[in-house]
């Protein structure tokens, strides 16, 4: 074969092979990055109880595969099909499903609940709730039924007899629902004692708290909706805890010890053996807070276990864990060595063991074997974009369970023997391991790249030094497929720069949405630092932050222009930054504060002021205006509006309760009293978040203002 039909047939494969690749729209980028393109899972895996067999679903969720730790070959043992026609639901997936014992689930439809038994394919209905009921909470036995309707709680007893627990008639008291604003690891306002001899509750009163309009739309003539938000400074909701005695039918309340009412209750859990509930009590200004425990019959106060000062703040987000169900001894986090580690606490306040001293935080217990003499727990490793596993026993010795670095998952056989791993990384699109105690691991399932085939870039992950030249950053650099070093290319930077938040992590895209591939495709670079103040890196890093929200994380996005700016192929006249509520405020106070840096901004459901902004989290970080009045001047991004020069849009749900529409309001209004011109949009209905298909609009929206700005 002559030397031109090589040649030939070279660039003939290579044509061919370039029109095989496929790119993915927007749409597709917003909608189907958790869909057609998520990896492939052992979806809804689930250990069964006392067993070592395991179950999951496929077909869409609607088949449930069962296998063991002997034999892992699945087979079939329920479909939706099977529990619809025997129970009369209409369920679509199995999502929710709950064990019950080794061959009986839990299932629910519309408030209804069912006991199903996969021995003898025969079901029954458990409770059956109102069409008002929320917050249901079964106890342990699945039997009582507690709910709440209004502002009141109720339970079934498990005779089916409907228990008023609270019966308040001023709408202002409510029980039984989350409180403080879901702040401190808060999610639930009902718990149920392990022998369901107690119901224990949140009860807050908001009577004094402001009423914050909302319009409904939707209703002609539109109608009126008043949210209950304590803005920072102004009076906030008043918590108390219920514990209501199953057999007495009464209850006692406990507020806070330090008799100032609008101190927080937080964190609440049950002693093993009922006795005591233990509440975690933070004073407003959030630096002080006491572990304090009560005896469950009476209310009384019992003792204080611990206490805990900081200047800056203290922040309980996690419950005592009591590892054992014989034994009142717990685990407890803390921060006060500067990083949250595990302490091992004897109910009446003695300090038994620290049973971690990591130089990284701990950050989910996961649980414990069965006799409480280990205990599992994530926690990021040395890496802080990980989030591995470890267990750590009473005497604290601390074994890293998983060996692969990335993110993971993890589920522990009820008797502590196995373990159910999946985990994803930079190269890795997901991962499915069953470990033994010895740590021998078995791979069950390995996907494939939903992604192979597309014309797609990737990602460069970095670290950069922090204003202060010491500390490291990390960054995430997103190139076109294309990518030519010798070409000038904008970028787009994506910000957050928060508490609670960490944009970059060991996980497959590397936490990036998939629109950024999109807009790279576009001949974009999208470029992330993760700046002092966010998360999974201690206490230091983060609390620098506090009374002068802005200012060190700026000069961190700031550090990372720079590095930006030295690259050779990074045009650094064409820079655009992007974020979302505290990415907002980011993005916003970059465009004002810092004016010639970026040339085109798109800030969504931006705080423009932190007067604005609720009591919880921002009294946290900023204290109020009139302990820190300078720090509330110098982060309101309403006193730079004079400084704009790049092009900006603003962009706000119209129905949001987090970062209420007053704050783009105020910011609009100062804008149009210095006579400068912005563009601003709004998503009506919306809250903070713009969700389902109007995602689509939205990304379009923010996407097209880039590049049509930043040519």
């Amino acid at each position: 074969m002559n030397k031109k039909i090589l040649v030939f047939l070279s660039l003939f494969v290579a044509l061919v092979s370039q029109s095989q690749v496929k790119t993915f729209t927007l749409d597709e980028a917003v909608m189907q990055q958790n869909k057609a393109f998520k990896a492939e899972k052992l979806q809804g895996f689930q250990w069964v109880p006392n067993t070592t067999n395991y179950v999951y679903y496929t077909a869409l969720g609607t088949k449930m595969m069962m296998a063991s730790t002997a034999d892992a070959k699945a087979k079939e043992v329920l479909t939706l099909t099977e529990i619809n026609a025997t129970l009369g639901t209409k369920l679509k997936t199995f999502a929710g499903l709950e064990w019950m014992d080794a061959t009986t689930v839990l299932v629910s439809e519309n408030g209804k609940y069912y006991s199903y038994s996969l021995t003898t394919k025969s079901g029954k209905t458990i409770q059956e709730t109102t069409e008002s009921a929320e917050n249901q909470t079964f106890d342990t036995s699945k039997q009582n039924l507690a709910f709440t309707e209004k502002n009141n709680l109720y339970f079934f007893n498990k005779n089916k007899e409907k228990i008023t627990v609270t019966n308040e008639t001023n709408e202002g008291i409510v029980s039984g629902q989350s409180i403080a604003r879901n702040e401190f690891g808060i999610k639930n306002g009902i718990f149920w004692s392990p022998n369901s001899s107690y119901l224990a509750f949140y009860q807050k009163d908001q009577s004094a708290v402001a009423d914050y309009p909302l319009l409904d739309i939707t209703e002609t003539p539109g109608k009126l909706i008043n949210l209950k938000y304590p803005m920072i400074g102004q009076k906030s909701e008043k918590p108390r805890v219920g514990i209501y005695n199953v057999s007495t039918r009464k209850t006692v309340f406990i507020s806070p010890k330090s008799g100032v009412a609008e101190d927080y209750l937080t964190n609440l859990s049950w002693s093993s053996d009922e006795k005591y509930v233990l509440i975690a009590e933070l004073n407003r200004a959030q630096n002080d807070m006491s572990l304090n425990e009560y005896d469950a019959n009476t209310g009384g106060f019992v003792r204080t276990i611990l206490n805990e000062k900081n200047n800056a703040w203290v922040e309980p987000e996690h419950e005592a864990f009591f590892p054992s169900a014989t034994s009142d001894n717990f685990v407890w986090f803390s921060e006060k060595d500067g990083f949250q580690n595990l302490y091992y606490y004897s109910i009446d306040g003695k300090l038994i063991k620290q049973l971690t001293a990591n130089t990284f935080p701990a950050r989910e217990i996961i649980g414990a074997n069965p006799t409480g003499t280990e205990i599992y727990f994530k926690a990021t490793g040395a890496n802080p974009t990980n989030m591995l596993v470890y267990k750590v026993d009473l005497k604290g010795k601390q074994t890293l369970l998983t060996k692969d670095e990335g993110v993971h998952t993890f589920a522990v056989s009820t008797d502590g023997n196995w373990y159910f791993n999946e985990y994803s990384n930079h190269s890795t699109p997901s991962k499915s391991l069953l470990i033994d105690k010895n740590l021998k691991v078995t791979t069950l399932l390995v996907s494939k790249n939903k992604f192979d085939g597309y014309q797609m870039g990737s990602a460069d992950i970095k670290t950069i030094k922090a204003a202060d030249g010491v500390t490291d950053l990390y960054t995430r650099l997103i190139k076109p497929s294309n990518f030519d070093p010798n070409k000038k290319y904008p970028v787009l930077v994506y910000v957050y720069g928060g508490p609670h938040a960490q944009m970059i992590t060991n996980s497959f895209l590397d936490g990036a949405n998939l629109w950024m591939y999109w807009i790279a495709e576009q001949g974009y670079l999208v470029f992330t630092v993760d700046n002092r103040g966010s998360d999974n890196r201690g206490f230091a890093f983060e609390s620098v932050i506090h009374g002068r929200l802005g200012v060190h994380e700026m000069d961190d996005q700031l550090k990372g222009v720079d590095y930006l700016k030295s690259l050779p192929y990074v045009d650094g006249n064409r820079l655009a930054v992007h974020g979302w509520s505290f990415g907002g405020f980011m993005t916003t106070s970059l465009m004002l504060r810092k004016p010639d840096t970026f040339k085109v901004g798109v800030a969504g459901g931006p705080v423009t002021d932190w007067k604005y902004y609720e009591v919880m989290y921002g009294e946290r970080y900023m204290d109020t205006p009139a302990e820190n009045q300078k720090g509330f001047d110098e982060a309101s991004t309403l006193n730079y509006v004079s400084n704009l020069k790049g092009k900006l849009l603003l962009i706000h749900g119209t129905n949001d309760d987090t970062v209420v529409m007053q704050q783009n309001f105020a910011l609009l209004k100062k804008f149009v009293e210095a006579e400068k011109q912005i563009d601003f949009f709004a998503y009506p209905m919306h809250k903070h978040n713009v969700l389902g298909k109007d995602r689509v609009h939205l990304m379009t929206k923010v996407l097209n203002y880039v590049i049509e700005n930043n040519k």
